[in-house]
């Protein structure tokens, strides 16, 4: 345990930040579980309305620090490319 005043203010303020964090990243989870579902019950409509609230979701996110810039885009892109792909599924059948 720290003895320092200084020491114990930072692993307060520390336990607060990864706190946000940790809500955050659920919130983006959340969103994309919700994207997926609505993907594999083919309801097309509702995941081409839910692609931008998702990726309004992992921007927020990457601005506030708890995704690197690079995989939040890369998130976006896997979420885009699987509505693409569900899209052209739907047109072949």
């Amino acid at each position: 345990m720290a003895n320092i005043k200084q020491q114990k203010k930072r692993i307060l303020i520390t336990k607060k930040q990864r706190e946000r964090n940790v809500m955050k990243k659920s919130r983006v989870k959340n969103a994309i579980k919700k994207f997926e579902k609505a993907i594999q019950e083919n309801d097309l409509a509702l995941a081409e309305q839910l692609l931008p609230v998702t990726s309004k979701i992992i921007d927020s996110a990457k601005s506030d620090g708890v995704y690197h810039k690079n995989n939040a885009n890369r998130k976006k892109a896997r979420l885009a490319r699987i509505l693409d792909q569900a899209k052209k599924q739907q047109q072949a059948q």
